[in-house]
């Protein structure tokens, strides 16, 4: 996946997402539990190359390895302490993590429930539609941040969180504040960057039949307020979705943005059509997006007009395989880009597993890009 700098920022949940695509290896590692502390973890090798030089040419690949260790302690039934440390190494010139090897705390955070409020006090992965980390590469990008959750109404959930650092995917133990100018200006590479509050509050519902969400961001560090709002209607065969973005930027253009999405079923494979309209100005984001028509190295708040994307899916002897292409515009509709992924996951055991995506990607400049990445997770 291209990593995207931020574009600027929001906040909260409490769950990893993934980079694009749908494989997602096994999730259920074998646990070693005493006493009141659980400990897991998982070894990973992944291998990237891209033909901006040639396919497997060493100015254009990386080979990065690590170890991750998941520890929970619990003090009561209701409180915990949760921990996640990696440590990586490269096999290549081309550093994952920015450094030939290393260490970071990515998680390290106090959990508390009572009834049926949870909050969240510390280093944590997040999970909301503008704003949020991906595992990709050796480590999921991750964030400082003091959230609370309810779920005292049935089929719903509340979320507010306050997000103070982030540390993007692939910038090794870089947790940048998001309420320091100089931080921002350092995250963006611009001079003129600034701090501040970043924080969301948002609600969503979901009987399995009809689902929705709202979420409200403010976010000081870009510099803009945010609506975003989606509803959907599951019909057993079939799901239609739609989604609105509204971005209002303190001295930019704003941005709209309006999405749909149908998926469906169809004798073992999954099907899906999106379209997305972008107009007047990008979309604000951080870390990833989750637009209709986004793919593994695209963002679609990185476009300017029309978006659209058609995806299938299936599972073939333990193979699960996705494709998908998708077409972009951009700087208001004067430039075109498009994408092309092809997905592949394999699970060998229950706690092995291999994947493989290829990547044709074009971001609007006319020149496309092959990628290949192959990887591999052993878990504990």
């Amino acid at each position: 996946m291209k990593f995207t700098k931020l574009s600027l920022i929001a906040a909260l949940a409490v769950s990893s997402a993934f980079a694009g695509g749908d494989i997602e290896p096994v999730t259920t590692p074998v646990v070693v539990e005493e006493s009141a502390t659980t400990i897991s973890g998982k070894l990973t090798g992944y291998y990237y190359t891209d033909d901006l030089v040639d396919l497997f040419d060493e100015d254009s690949s990386a080979f990065g390895t690590a170890v991750t260790l998941d520890v929970t302690h619990k003090f009561t039934d209701n409180i915990a302490m949760n921990f996640s440390a990696i440590g990586y190494a490269n096999l290549m010139d081309n550093y994952m993590e920015n450094e030939k090897s290393g260490a970071f705390i990515n998680v390290a955070n106090i959990t508390a429930t009572f009834m049926d409020t949870t909050f969240i006090l510390g280093r944590q992965l997040l999970d909301t539609p503008m704003l949020g980390g991906f595992d990709w590469l050796l480590a999921p990008g991750a964030f400082e941040a003091y959230t609370v959750a309810n779920s005292s109404i049935e089929n719903l959930t509340l979320v507010a969180s306050y997000v103070r650092t982030w540390r993007p995917n692939n910038s090794g133990n870089n947790f940048f504040n998001l309420t320091s100018d100089s931080d921002m200006q350092e995250l963006t590479e611009d001079l003129t960057a600034q701090g501040g509050d970043n924080w969301t509050v948002g609600a969503a519902y979901d009987n399995k039949t009809i689902s929705g969400s709202i979420w409200y961001y403010n976010v000081d560090a870009g510099d803009y307020t945010q609506i975003y709002t989606d509803a959907g209607y599951n019909f057993e065969v079939a799901k239609i979705e739609a989604q609105y973005v509204n971005t209002n930027y303190g001295i930019a253009i704003d941005s709209d943005a309006f999405g749909i999405k149908a998926s469906a079923t169809l004798g073992g494979f999954s099907l899906m059509a999106a379209y997305e309209n972008v107009s007047d100005n990008t979309v604000g984001f951080v870390g990833r997006d989750t637009l209709y028509t986004s793919s593994w190295n695209t963002f679609t708040s990185n476009s300017v007009g029309d978006a659209f994307k058609v995806e299938a899916g299936g599972e073939f002897a333990g193979l699960t395989a996705s494709a998908s292409y998708a077409y972009y515009e951009y700087e208001n509709e004067t430039t075109e880009g498009h994408e092309i992924d092809v997905i592949l996951g394999y699970n060998i055991t229950d706690s092995i597993d291999i994947n493989a995506v290829y990547s044709n990607t074009d971001y609007g400049s006319g020149d496309d890009t092959n990628a290949l990445e192959i990887y591999a997770n052993y878990k504990f």
